[in-house]
């Protein structure tokens, strides 16, 4: 079986540049012709894993032998391996007709989906498995060589995480998980690029350890006037610092010292509110950052089909991601019922084509 899959080369920027219609599905409706069944998606993970052709994972090798199978043979070390093997559906007893249909609504939907709207739709028995299947995705949306921002770069940090009564600050204790923002500052106006991550504490330490992280040295790192970024200029950064008392005293409104990390923050904070009704445990939060942090620097993508496409081509990069592994901090909080006697598998979605049963004959 084979598809018109056939990547273009952009001049401009060095890389490939998939085509709509001919390496991603363009509509749900296209989506739905094209993986019909699991070889269907065998064979376009097939393609997205060695486009050039079977490259070995364990030698590097380009070339070998397809085997009855279905598995490969290097032709020099004559390890074998599959297409799914050594990726995020390792070892899965999930369809891969599931997993996809998981991944189009987990990229395609503006605001992403939860495990239990998951559930229902893709008609997962197990709470369990959808929220694992969702978990497995957002592992993988963060390059490892994924570019540094530039230019002026706004950071600061907030808790995330609900309030408590009785305390007011950014960095008031008590409230859950702190965590530092930056964002690129266009101009004349606008935002690039975010990072999100949870960091430990206010301290230089931790603070500075996530610009080192995240944002290129030379760049413009506007921050306030917290002790804790002074320093920045002797790691190679030109610090600007904007004070909110000074902005007070002078009679600015402070809030508009940082625009842009402030409308990340509450955009972050709305968006896990709104999708996952703000149940997000601190063991994971770092995996729902990276899943809004990869929405939002794709917010301008006219292709839904696109974003399916590059969720799906890291993940058949990534390393495996075993349950134990997500559970081994803590286990999903909502919805922990005891664990059914049969595991809770998906049916598969590849089915027999219907005749029409709203063309009910009426005789008899």
């Amino acid at each position: 079986m084979g598809y018109p899959f056939n990547r273009s080369w952009s001049h401009t920027t060095g890389m490939e540049i998939p085509i709509a219609g001919i390496d991603y599905p363009r509509s749900f409706g296209e989506f739905q012709t094209w993986f019909q069944s699991d070889a269907d998606c065998l064979d376009y993970l097939e393609w997205l894993r060695w486009p050039s052709g079977f490259v070995c994972p364990e030698c590097d090798h380009a070339g070998g032998w397809r085997l009855g199978d279905g598995r490969f043979m290097c032709a020099d070390c004559d390890s074998r391996t599959s297409v799914t093997a050594g990726t995020i559906v390792d070892r899965t007893r999930t369809p891969l007709t599931v997993w996809f249909a998981a991944c189009w609504n987990f990229a395609s939907g503006k605001d992403g989906i939860s495990a239990l709207s998951l559930k229902r739709t893709l008609q997962i028995s197990s709470y369990q498995t959808a929220w694992a299947m969702l978990h497995r995705l957002r592992s993988a949306l963060v390059r490892p060589d994924r570019e540094l921002l530039r230019g002026k770069v706004e950071v600061d940090e907030t808790y995330i995480g609900g309030l408590e009564p009785g305390l007011t600050g950014g960095r008031a204790q008590g409230k859950k998980v702190l965590t530092c923002i930056a964002v690129e500052i266009l101009e004349p106006k606008g935002f690039g690029r975010c990072r999100m991550a949870p960091v430990a504490d206010a301290s230089a330490e931790s603070l500075q350890a996530f610009v080192s992280a995240n944002v290129e040295p030379g760049a413009t790192v506007i921050t306030d006037a917290w002790q804790s970024y002074r320093g920045l200029g002797k790691k190679g950064y030109i610090h600007d610092r904007r004070s909110q008392r000074a902005a007070s005293a002078r009679g600015e409104n402070p809030g508009a010292l940082l625009p842009g990390v402030h409308r990340i923050a509450s955009l972050a904070k709305r968006w896990l509110l709104g999708t996952h009704q703000g149940a997000v445990d601190a063991a994971h939060l770092p995996s729902y950052l990276n899943e809004f942090v990869f929405r939002f620097n794709r917010r301008r993508s006219r292709s839904r089909g696109l974003l399916f496409y590059r969720v799906l081509e890291l993940a058949v990069a990534h390393d495996p991601v075993r349950y134990q592994d997500l559970t081994r901090k803590k286990s999903p909080k909502a919805m922990r019922p005891t664990p059914p006697r049969k595991r809770g598998h998906p049916p598969s979605l590849e089915r027999p084509r219907q005749n029409r049963p709203w063309r009910r004959s009426d005789s008899g």
